[in-house]
């Protein structure tokens, strides 16, 4: 039995694992009705009793733990994660926040807070690893455009090979469009790119260009352009919020898209 954790760091990579979790938890009741935690669900969540101790696999779902740990030097995304649908599924233990931001700058993200928060964040990423019984290996989820997500994103993907050599490393990286109004995101994701070149085992990358793109096309076909390209509305690729209520957000079919991606890639690790 192997498990993989989840390092989400920068806006960009915990709304794309916002996603993620919430597809995750979907499919896994579609199929598990009897409400057993068993090997697969075991891959990227803890069953956690009242007493704070893990259940082993067979028994039943007492409480759900994502294997995840949250980066983020803004409050904003992460806060409004724990107040939603999700909250009971992370906890204090996992975040690691700050108020400022990044500026979209990679050398802040990098040098700055990656100097401040290493040995916080080195002791997440240990801790997440000590409730495994077999670690497979770490998914990194961040953007290459944003300060924190291409910076710190990168120092974290470092850490981890200098604190867990032996553990895989994979990585999703989204990339800026050629219209995006940040500045220095050309600059930052050429930065980053260094850094996964030197880290990463394996990268996974995404555009952002595509995205809309293929988002256009969904919307098309949600709707029923042609009779023969017809998709469910409420199907996870055309849905918006996956099963999350509220109000849409700008980016939530986005990061849709590459929350699927994601869970079928790790569908024959689970």
């Amino acid at each position: 039995m192997t498990q993989s954790v989840v390092v989400q760091v920068g806006q960009c990579g915990n709304q794309v694992g916002c996603r993620f979790w919430d597809l995750a938890l979907r499919e896994h009741a579609h199929v598990n009705k009897k409400g057993l935690y068993d090997e697969a669900l075991s891959s990227f969540f803890r069953n956690v009793d009242s007493r704070g101790g893990d259940r082993g696999a067979g028994g039943i779902i007492q409480h759900l733990k994502a294997r995840a740990v949250l980066v983020d030097m803004e409050e904003g995304v992460v806060n409004k994660l724990l107040q939603g649908p999700l909250r009971e599924v992370f906890d204090s233990t996992q975040l690691l926040t700050d108020v400022s931001g990044s500026g979209n700058n990679w050398a802040v993200g990098h040098l700055t807070y990656g100097s401040v928060y290493r040995e916080q964040m080195v002791e997440q990423l240990r801790r997440a690893a000590e409730h495994c019984d077999c670690l497979q290996c770490f998914f990194i989820i961040h953007s290459m455009g944003g300060g924190t997500g291409s910076g710190l994103g990168t120092r974290v993907l470092g850490l981890l090979e200098e604190e867990f050599p032996e553990v895989c490393r994979i990585v999703t990286a989204v990339y800026p469009s050629a219209e995006d109004d940040v500045v220095t995101s050309p600059y930052n994701s050429v930065l980053a790119m260094r850094e996964l070149s030197e880290h990463a085992d394996c990268v996974l990358p995404v555009d952002n260009q595509s995205l809309l793109d293929i988002v256009s096309r969904i919307s098309l076909m949600a709707h029923g352009a042609k009779p023969e390209l017809v998709i469910r509305r409420d199907g996870t690729l055309a849905s918006r919020r996956g099963g999350i209520a509220g109000a849409e957000k700008p980016f939530d079919a986005m990061n849709n898209i590459v929350a699927n991606l994601l869970l079928n890639i790790t569908r024959e690790t689970c």
